[in-house]
């Protein structure tokens, strides 16, 4: 979609740097090669600046969750950081992450990799100090199904990412497998139409001995990759590649990135973080970001610029007359305007 100088001006009232994102052919390419692409620089620092205040806020006890109990006053800092690790959804309670999770250079990126049509599913922060664990291999389709298939990540580094302070790994190939059931009872997710697909056990479990998707990730030996990111660098992945993170090893680094899950918007989303939960269709409670769809939609708590609430960021180039495949007499087939009014439908 090519936005409109109004719909720019309109989004720069909120996001002051905004400049549209192009994604070139190569980083579409590389997108699907290995499951993964980190676009460096995407999120400007005054922005990225918003969330490390945000956070630092919260780890001083200025400010709070919604919802989540408040660390006691009496912690020292160290113990108030072990408090926090991650926490989901803070986009339906807080202005600030909603502007994240749609934040305009992130879209601009999925609308190429999963668009046109985008919906916000979820989002999460982490915070990750000094000491606290990573987490194991898992594909993020199985804890969030789409029908089709369409779920991608934005990991956005608030902190600088690294080895030691547990930056992202993904296993480049992963991409192209199927969704593995887990035999933890608590969900139907993952394949079942293969006939000999094997279920799994201990998804996310960081002990390799333990966690059977490491068996997986033995058949790309030698290619997973370590994804290690700036402040501002954004890191999408397409939600079948395997990935995990390992602990945070430092001393006093702490590793805080916002996160958050979108899909095509049309795309049904049997999920939901809250209730209804797991095999209701919510896409009414999930927000769309860009283009349009068929499907219900719901709109930004907090009045955030989208397609949800900016109709001219529905809207959808079109040719003045609808054009299909026609043989030309010779039998070769070629796009052709449709002569009569009756064939345009």
């Amino acid at each position: 979609m090519v936005m409109t100088d109004t719909v720019i001006e309109q989004l720069r009232a909120v996001y002051p740097d905004y400049a549209p994102y192009r994604v070139s052919v190569d980083e579409y390419i590389r997108f699907r090669e290995q499951g993964f692409l980190a676009v460096r620089g995407l999120i400007p620092q005054h922005d990225v600046q918003m969330l490390v205040d945000h956070t630092d806020n919260i780890l001083a006890g200025r400010e709070s969750f919604p919802n989540v109990p408040a660390p006691s006053p009496d912690l020292t800092p160290m113990e108030r950081l072990q408090y926090y690790l991650r926490v989901h959804m803070l986009h339906r309670v807080l202005p600030l992450h909603e502007r994240f999770m749609l934040h305009p250079r992130t879209i601009d990126v999925l609308e190429a990799l999963i668009g046109p049509d985008v919906l916000a599913l979820q989002t999460m922060l982490f915070f990750k100090g000094p000491g606290q664990p990573g987490q194991g291999y898992h594909q993020d389709a199985y804890y969030i199904p789409t029908l089709p298939d369409t779920l991608c990540g934005a990991w956005l580094a608030v902190d600088r990412a690294d080895e030691d302070n547990g930056c992202l790994w993904f296993t480049v190939g992963s991409q192209h497998e199927p969704i593995y059931p887990d035999w933890d009872g608590q969900t139907k997710n993952g394949d079942t139409v293969l006939g000999d697909i094997e279920p799994i056990a201990n998804a996310s479990n960081v002990d390799v001995t333990k966690n059977e998707l490491t068996r997986v990730a033995a058949r790309y030996a030698g290619r997973e990759i370590k994804v290690e990111a700036d402040p501002g660098d954004v890191v999408f992945f397409a939600g079948h590649v395997l990935h995990r993170s390992h602990g945070n090893h430092t001393a006093a680094r702490s590793r805080r990135a916002f996160v958050g899950h979108y899909c095509n918007a049309r795309s049904a989303v049997p999920w939901n973080h809250g209730d209804p939960y797991e095999g209701e269709f919510a896409n009414h409670l999930h927000i769309l970001a860009r283009g349009t769809t068929h499907l219900p939609y719901a709109q930004p708590r907090f009045g955030t610029p989208c397609a949800a609430n900016i109709p001219a960021m529905r809207a959808r180039p079109v040719t003045d007359k609808p054009m299909s495949m026609m043989s030309d007499g010779s039998g070769i087939m070629l796009l052709t305007a449709h002569a009569d009014e009756a064939d345009h439908h």
